[in-house]
């Protein structure tokens, strides 16, 4: 564990040293912008490997099981965490350092051998944070390894472990649904374990009591960051009748100054403008005016809300990966629900509220592992907190606590005195008044 450290503290340093080079690449690369990829990709790694420096060391350490019941008495039971064995990373490319990093470095952290599969559209800026972390003082070969960075180079891993060839304990993988599921498909002959890391189609809720253009201006940010290419990002604003007007106002001023961005590939900017298009044809209103700016240049977008997006319009349900809002008007909490359920995708979700206590109240209802209140995405940046999608946007957890506890599994030691024998044996009067005893107690008599 102390090396293991040492070498996180050695590749945070290095990592910060490197930091013109490492964003200069993710700008050439997904056309990160450099105070952005600073602000949004490099800190959280950094952050989350400080966090592990001082953290993990309490959080794999072994721990004693207390509470023995009487019948076991003389038995001592040590709970220990050990690495998984090897575990794979096929690694997505729209946050290209901070979502490797942070899950490499978990991995690692936790003792277990490490193979990743690069981004065919981030490879320079993941390969040269491989590099780094030889470079911070890991063995050249056997503890962290990687493939070619291309599309098929994630299939043939699979194939390989499929095989036999090569041994997989753990899958990580950041991506889309479809993919995901091929993934897990391809595991389950080997029952092998994954954590699947799968997109949002995410809800904003600005409620009555709301302060609505604060919620506006936190909203646009959320679309807009790395151009609308969050998985945590969210696709609609369900926006309380009360709400509205002020909501819709400061949209409007946001949305004139709109930043025009490029997105991954030609692809992502044709679902885009199919998507604007069709929303307002179906009467839906561009919140940039009647006479907005162009809306796309090749694969450079204009960030755009619809307001008064109409419910039926395919805009609502989110499937895009650009920086697209639909603003729908909510007549009551409860019909927000309605549509927000309509999403078979909840990775995160927001509440804009100026009551607390109802919003977290609230909160578990939306089938959300992460739910932000008066705020979106960043505070799910924080070291400490887990990642994870249920249903179509994945299973398992990553980053935080949790995230590093699964890349381990726990070993229970038990230390007895014969105890097993007692329990063929036949019963003095004693033992017999101590069982009575037992199962009244228990059975809450």
């Amino acid at each position: 564990m102390r090396d293991r450290l040492l070498w996180v503290k050695k590749f945070r340093r290095l990592l910060a040293r490197h930091e013109r080079e490492l964003t200069t690449l993710a700008e050439a690369e997904v056309a990160r912008p450099r105070f952005e990829a600073v602000m949004s990709d490099l800190l959280p790694l950094l952050a989350a490997c400080r966090w592990l420096e001082k953290r993990a060391p309490a959080l794999l350490a072994p721990r004693r099981i207390r509470s023995t019941p009487w019948w076991l008495s003389g038995t001592r039971i040590i709970e220990e965490r050990a690495p998984l064995g090897t575990v794979a990373i096929i690694a997505t490319w729209n946050y290209p350092i901070q979502l490797l990093g942070i899950e490499m470095v978990q991995a690692l952290a936790a003792g277990n051998r490490v193979i990743v599969k690069p981004s065919e559209k981030a490879p320079q800026t993941q390969l040269r944070l491989l590099e780094l972390a030889i470079e911070a003082g890991l063995p050249p070969s056997g503890v962290l390894d990687w493939t070619q960075p291309t599309r098929e180079a994630g299939a043939e891993l699979l194939a390989e472990h499929a095989s036999g060839a090569r041994r997989l304990d753990h899958v990580l993988f950041t991506g889309s649904t479809p993919v995901g599921r091929e993934i897990a498909q391809a595991l389950a002959p080997t029952l092998t374990p994954c954590t699947l890391e799968l997109s949002g189609r995410d809800s904003a809720f600005v409620l009555e009591d709301a302060d609505a253009a604060k919620a506006a201006r936190a909203i646009w940010a959320a679309v807009t960051i790395n151009h609308g290419q969050t998985c945590m990002g969210p696709r609609r604003a369900l926006v309380h009748q009360s709400a509205y007007p002020d909501f819709v106002s400061t949209l409007r001023t946001l949305a004139a100054k709109a930043p025009v961005r490029r997105l991954i590939d030609d692809a992502a900017a044709d679902t885009f403008q199919k998507l604007i298009a069709t929303a307002i044809a179906d009467g839906g209103q561009d919140a940039a005016g009647p006479n907005p700016p162009a809306l796309r240049d090749g694969s450079s977008v204009r960030a755009t809300a619809i307001i008064d997006c109409p419910m039926a319009t395919p805009l609502v349900e989110g499937r895009h990966f650009a920086p697209a809002l639909a603003v729908v008007l909510v007549p009551t909490l409860a019909y927000a629900l309605s549509l927000h359920r309509r999403c078979d995708q909840h990775l995160t979700a927001s509440i804009f509220t100026r009551d607390i206590a109802s919003a977290r109240a609230l909160a578990p209802e939306l089938g959300a592992t992460n739910v932000t209140i008066n705020d979106a995405i960043l505070p799910t940046a924080h070291p400490a907190v887990s990642i994870g999608g249920r249903g179509d946007s994945g299973w398992g957890l990553s980053r935080g606590v949790e995230g590093l506890l699964n890349m381990t599994r726990p070993i229970y030691i038990s230390t007895g005195k014969h105890g097993v024998s007692k329990t063929l044996s036949a019963p003095g009067p004693r033992m017999a008044a101590l069982a009575t005893w037992a199962l009244m107690k228990l059975a809450g008599r």
